[in-house]
């Protein structure tokens, strides 16, 4: 069983969704889906974390080797496993992955 510890940017990055959902779409019910949908993904990390492919894009490269990716919706979690830790770096939209 693994770890989950979210970065400060990750943080920031899932409230920033959320709120993004609630306050621009005005959809407070959409915005406990996600919340709860998005938490589901990270929280599926614990187990076989290492199951997805590492990514070799060069938006990836700041984070390191063995950076993983898994997608919840239209959002990308970033992450790296060390030893029993599962460390996400960033919460973005698959779209936007090439600026990061």
């Amino acid at each position: 069983m693994y770890h989950i510890k979210l970065s400060d940017e990750a943080k920031k990055d899932f409230d920033e969704y959320i709120h993004y959902i609630r306050g621009v779409y005005h959809a407070p019910l959409t915005a406990i889906k996600h919340y709860a949908g998005l938490t589901k993904t990270i929280n599926s990390l614990k187990s076989f974390p290492e199951s997805y492919p590492i990514q070799t894009g060069i938006s990836f490269l700041r984070y390191g080797s063995n950076v993983r990716r898994i997608n919840y919706k239209k959002m990308a979690i970033i992450y790296t496993v060390h030893g029993d830790i599962v460390y996400i770096h960033r919460i973005r939209p698959a779209n936007l992955i090439t600026s990061l």
